[in-house]
């Protein structure tokens, strides 16, 4: 059993930053991912990370702008976040599980409640 826990959501203006904590309890999982969903949109991958191998993947909105990390002393999942944009205005999930394809919201089987992040331009 898996445990997910995000914090640090918020409201920021557009080219503000942001980080977003996941607290994670056990140890079911091979790797550690955040996705997003907008209001009316579907789930989509922003980030995700094999601790063992210290190994980023970032979707094609999250590129050049945010950056995945993994604190393993604290086993905390972090996503910094720069250069926002209204477009990233969403909810937030920290996700663990055993995927194929980092990416694939399918492949992960623990989710958490979610953080709010709020971008105004």
């Amino acid at each position: 059993q898996v445990r997910l826990e995000e914090s640090g959501g918020g409201s920021v203006q557009a080219g503000g930053s942001l980080r977003l904590s996941c607290a994670v309890s056990g140890n079911s999982y091979n790797t550690l991912g955040w996705f997003r969903q907008a209001p009316g949109k579907e789930r989509e991958g922003v980030a995700a990370i094999r601790p063992a191998f210290d190994s980023p993947w970032y979707g094609d909105s999250a590129k050049g702008r945010f950056t995945i990390g993994h604190d393993k002393a604290k086993s905390i999942l972090y996503l910094h976040m720069n250069m926002l944009k209204p477009e990233d205005t969403a909810m937030y999930y920290c996700a663990a599980g055993w995927p194929d394809k980092m990416l694939s919201i399918e492949e992960y089987s623990y989710w958490g409640q979610g953080t709010q992040v709020t971008v105004s331009s």
